[in-house]
């Protein structure tokens, strides 16, 4: 039980989760930067085999599908110094890394937590694994499909005012994109954490939705923040699926509360009779 675990103990624990998820990352980048994917016919089916191949890898592939789909017109990618084509490979290849270990990740964070609620919260903490990896995932698509391309394109619109060359240094890009990527994948988690604190009885049920107002500021402060430009609206792509997001949370931790109370009352009347 954690009520019997030592300080030490919970230490220890943390770091073996805490290595299973570096060495899942860890695998999955190497996996990313020394294969490729070819495909091979078998029984008139077309499909893909591991190729070891360090140079035309997978996180190559996934470079070469970012250039196509999220660079503006007539926008050219450069390589400036030795080596940045290989770290932004690199980059990518951590990014893949992160999101193909969410199944990991998720696993060994509730693992840790679940000592520290009742058992009836850790049959609830257990149906959250699946929704917290889909939320991730969603929010990594939302951001490379409708938020990227649009920041890129706009920021790009000031160059082309200007007469400016439109060129764009690889690492730049990549760790332009990816901060997007994943500041919009751990977001898309808010539900989770909300969730999660009320596993916990720390707070009340009701405490999101009176402290709603002061989540609006925090969050669009948080939008303005992590967005590159200051015209104020970009900063929305970020606060307005965060504030969904908030209030999805909010009803899902007070739906709980609901079924909670309904089991406890139906208990109290079984029990009276």
């Amino acid at each position: 039980m954690a009520a019997e675990m030592t300080l030490r103990e919970h230490l220890n624990e943390l770091r073996v989760r805490v290595m299973h998820i570096v060495i899942a990352v860890i695998a999955i980048t190497i996996f990313t930067m020394t294969f490729d994917l070819r495909p091979a016919e078998f029984g008139g089916l077309t499909l893909a085999y591991p190729y070891p191949d360090a140079i035309h890898n997978l996180s190559a592939r996934i470079m070469l599908y970012m250039q196509d789909t999220l660079l503006p017109d007539n926008v050219t990618l450069v390589q400036t110094a030795p080596g940045q084509a290989f770290f932004a490979q690199m980059y990518v290849s951590v990014l893949a890394g992160i999101i193909g270990s969410m199944p990991v990740i998720v696993k060994e964070i509730s693992g840790f937590i679940s000592p520290a609620i009742s058992a009836q919260a850790r049959k609830s903490i257990s149906r959250v694994v699946v929704p917290a990896i889909a939320l991730f995932v969603a929010g990594v698509a939302f951001s490379y499909v409708v938020v990227v391309p649009f920041v890129l394109d706009f920021l790009y619109q000031y160059g082309e005012a200007i007469g400016v060359v439109p060129l764009f240094n690889i690492t730049d890009f990549i760790s332009f994109v990816l901060q997007f990527l994943l500041g919009f994948g751990i977001s898309f988690e808010l539900p989770i954490l909300m969730y999660g604190i009320a596993l916990t009885d720390t707070m009340s049920p009701t405490f999101w939705r009176n402290n709603f107002r002061y989540a609006v500021i925090i969050i669009v402060i948080f939008g303005a923040v992590i967005t590159p430009d200051g015209s104020g609206i970009t900063m929305w792509f970020v606060a307005l699926p965060m504030l969904a997001l908030y209030a999805a949370g909010m009803a899902a931790v007070e739906a709980r509360a609901r079924r909670i109370a309904r089991q406890e009352a139906a208990m109290a009347g079984g029990g009276n009779k």
